[in-house]
This record gives C-alpha cells, sequence and structure tokens, in this order.
C-alpha cells in the first residue's frame, strides 16, 4: 500500500488544482465577458446573460471532462520528484488547454462582433464626385450618380 500513496497524492492534488484552476477561469471569463457579449448582442443583457450561463457551463463540461481523462497514467511515482514531475505535466496541459478555450471563445465572439458591426452598419453613399481616366473631376450629379466601374 506504502507504494500507491504517492501517486494518490498525486491524483489528489491534480484534481484540487485542476479544479480551481478551472473555478477561478470561468469565472473570471464569466464576470469580464459580459460587456463583450452584452455589445456582441446589440445591447441584448438578457440574450448576452443567458449565452454567458451557457458558456460557462459548456466550458466546465469541457475542461472537467479532460481533467477527468487526464487523470489516468502508467508511470510509477518513487518519489517526491516524480511526483511534482507529474504534478506539473498534467497541470500544465490543463492549464494549455484552458488557455486554448480562451482563445477559440474570442476568436470566435470577435467574429461574431464584427459581422454584427457589418449588418448594422450604414449603407454605402455615392461620391461627391468622380474622376475620369485623366484624374479631372467630374460632378457625380453630371454623371447621374453611376458609380459603375
Amino acid at each position: 500500500m506504502d507504494s500507491l500513496q504517492p501517486i494518490v497524492v498525486s491524483y489528489l492534488v491534480y484534481v484540487g488544482l485542476s479544479v480551481a484552476l478551472t473555478v477561478w477561469v470561468a469565472h473570471t471569463l464569466f464576470k469580464s465577458g459580459r460587456v463583450f457579449l452584452v455589445d456582441s448582442f446589440h445591447g441584448n443583457q438578457q440574450l448576452a446573460d443567458s449565452v454567458n450561463r451557457l458558456l460557462v457551463v459548456g466550458f466546465y463540461l469541457i475542461n472537467l471532462g479532460y481533467v477527468t481523462l487526464a487523470l489516468r497514467t502508467s508511470e510509477v511515482i518513487r518519489d517526491a520528484r516524480g511526483a511534482i514531475e507529474l504534478l506539473s505535466w498534467k497541470v500544465g496541459l490543463v492549464l494549455l488547454v484552458l488557455g486554448g478555450m480562451h482563445f477559440f471563445n474570442m476568436w470566435l465572439f470577435g467574429r461574431m462582433r464584427r459581422r454584427s458591426t457589418i449588418e448594422q452598419a450604414p449603407p454605402p453613399f455615392l461620391p461627391d464626385e468622380i474622376l475620369d481616366a485623366a484624374g479631372r473631376s467630374t460632378s457625380a450629379e453630371h454623371e447621374g450618380a453611376s458609380c459603375a466601374v
């Protein structure tokens, strides 16, 4: 039973750290991301809050699922050094997954925000003047406001 002790301690520390990091990142994203979501949804706070909560649930499911799947190891832990090395590897992977998910969400919502900004942009307007091939200015009104190239 003594040979299992370091691995059990490593597992417990890994799960504790991973869950704490996941909760902290989820809380930070939930709190700080609200303003961004409200803007992305054109001031619709109810929709932004609902999407924010759904994102947090998905975030928890994916990260805690990964933490659970990554718990298993085939390494034999003989001493504290081995336990620390295993722990640092596993927690490092959790941090990379958390960071990757964060940047994916930022990219996704950035695209969504750009699209909504374009949809809300005013329609294009006709030019005040048109230049001929020689670069001479002609009134757009004289040309019948045609913008054909």
